[in-house]
């Protein structure tokens, strides 16, 4: 059986993936606004080295974001999983808005990149909270389901 925090981590880097791949065709076909890799290459320093953006996007997933998701779960207000998960992201989007935003110099929520930033940030992040909460569900679930078989097999003997 698997901890929260584990399963916290699959799921961020599902979620991360998730955001990644939504975050990789915008830049493909535009880019119409500022990604969230960008803005890490810029508070880094490294606006010439694209991976780091990428690279750094995808541990706060599942480094940061994952494991203090499947940490605070349970406590987290929701009858879903997914609801959790987007609760959360709403909470990671503000947190977001008031500090790496300013520091990659588009201001608070991303504003001063115009408001098609501030809803693709929006966007980005309310899918990245349904991903994890879906995907750490499933895990739940599955843990519980199994968990259950085995109590079932030793009741029956």
């Amino acid at each position: 059986m698997m901890s929260r925090v584990t399963k916290g981590m699959i799921a961020g880097f599902a979620a991360a993936l998730a955001v990644g791949a939504l975050e990789a065709a915008q830049l493909w076909a535009g880019p119409w606004v500022v990604s969230f890799p960008r803005l890490l290459t810029v508070i880094m320093g490294t606006e010439t080295v694209v991976w780091t953006g990428w690279a750094a996007h995808f541990a706060v997933g599942t480094f940061i974001l994952g494991p203090l998701f499947g940490i605070l779960c349970p406590r987290m207000p929701g009858e879903t999983p997914e609801t959790k998960g987007m609760a959360f992201a709403i909470g990671a989007f503000v947190l977001m808005g008031l500090t790496i935003a300013p520091e990659g110099g588009v201001g608070l929520f991303g504003l001063r990149a115009g408001f098609p930033s501030l809803a693709w940030l929006i966007l980005t992040h309310a899918v990245f909270g349904a991903v994890m909460g879906a995907v750490y569900g499933r895990l739940v679930g599955r843990d519980w389901r199994v968990h259950h078989a085995r109590d079932d097999i030793h009741l029956a003997h």
